[in-house]
C-alpha cells in the first residue's frame, strides 16, 4: 500500500473485503513521552488544588491537620477532584479528544480500536482503569512494558482488556503546500494523492448523490486523522464497491486510490452531457 511508511512497526488491520488499512504502531519512546507529559500535568493540577484547599483552610500547615479541620463538603469535593483528575483524565481526554490526550498530541499519538475505528468512552475508560495494574511496581509500567514486549501489536494490559492500540499519526501522506499549487487542478477533490486503483466495473451506474459523497470526502480528508481518513474512507467505498462489484488487484488496491480513480471515471464520461 503506497501510503504505508515501510520503516516504520506497521499495524495491517485487514476490512470484511480483505482489503488492508496500515497503521504505523507508537514506539515505545514515544509512549513513554506522552506519559509522562501526561502524568505531570496531573500532578500539576493535584498541587493547585492543594493550593486552594490549604488557601481555603486559611493557611499552608500540614495537610493531615488542614483536613480535619476542613469542612465536610470540602472534602467531598476534594475526593471527586482527585478521583477525577487521577483516574479520569486520561478516559475522559482520549474519549473527547478521539484517543488523544496533551501528551500524545504532542507527540502525534492516538489511540484507536483493534479494527481501526475511534475509541468510545467504554474502551477509553476500560485500558485506563487498568492503569494501576500496568504502574506496577509504582511508577515505573513494569508490567505495562512487559506486556508492550510481549504482545504482538506493543500492547499494555490495558490495552489487551479494552481491544485497542496506540499508534502513530503521520503528516507526510498530506500534500505539501508546494505539491498543492504545483498542481493544475483547483478541486482539492481531483487532486491524485495514491497510486490510481485500475478496476472493471461500470462507474456510471453511480447516481450524482453517490458522487458527491465522494467528492465531500475527497476534499475534506486532509483535515481528519490519519486514522479517522482511512475508516471514512472505507465507509465511503464500501456501498460503492458492492454496488459496482468491480474487479481490482487486492495487492495494490487502497481505498482513497479507488476513490481517486472512480470520480475521475465518472467526471470524464459526464463532462459533455452535463
Amino acid at each position: 500500500m503506497s501510503a504505508a511508511i515501510h520503516t516504520d512497526e506497521i499495524l495491517i488491520i485487514e476490512t470484511p473485503e480483505r482489503v488492508p488499512l496500515h497503521f504505523a504502531l507508537a514506539s515505545i519512546g514515544n509512549r513513554f513521552l506522552a506519559c509522562a507529559c501526561d502524568h505531570a500535568l496531573q500532578v500539576f493540577a493535584l498541587v493547585l488544588v492543594y493550593l486552594m484547599i490549604s488557601w481555603t483552610a486559611g493557611g499552608f500547615g500540614a495537610f493531615g491537620e488542614q483536613l480535619s479541620e476542613a469542612p465536610k463538603w470540602l472534602i467531598a469535593i476534594l475526593i471527586v477532584v482527585v478521583f477525577v483528575i487521577w483516574s479520569g483524565y486520561f478516559a475522559l481526554f482520549e474519549w473527547l479528544w478521539a484517543g488523544q490526550t496533551p501528551g500524545k498530541r504532542w507527540l502525534k499519538l492516538r489511540v484507536i480500536r483493534e479494527d481501526g475505528r475511534p475509541v468510545t468512552f467504554w474502551e477509553a475508560a476500560a485500558r485506563n482503569l487498568v492503569r494501576l495494574f500496568d504502574m506496577m511496581p509504582m511508577p515505573f509500567y513494569s508490567v505495562g512494558l512487559v506486556s508492550i514486549f510481549a504482545s504482538r501489536r506493543d500492547q499494555r494490559v490495558g490495552d489487551l482488556v479494552a481491544g485497542t492500540v496506540v499508534v502513530r499519526e503521520r503528516e507526510a501522506q498530506a500534500p505539501t503546500f508546494d505539491q498543492v499549487f504545483s498542481i493544475a487542478t483547483s478541486d482539492a477533490a481531483l487532486r491524485r494523492s495514491f497510486k490510481p486503483v485500475l478496476f472493471t466495473g461500470d462507474a456510471n451506474i453511480l447516481t450524482e448523490a453517490e458522487i458527491e459523497v465522494v467528492e465531500t470526502f475527497l476534499r475534506r480528508r486532509w483535515d481528519l486523522t490519519d486514522g479517522m481518513r482511512q475508516w471514512m474512507a472505507w465507509r465511503v467505498a464500501t456501498p460503492l464497491l458492492y454496488k459496482i462489484k468491480p474487479g481490482f488487484d487486492r495487492e495494490t488496491f487502497t481505498y482513497e486510490g479507488f476513490l481517486e480513480e472512480l470520480l475521475h471515471r465518472y467526471r470524464a464520461a459526464h463532462r459533455f452531457t452535463d
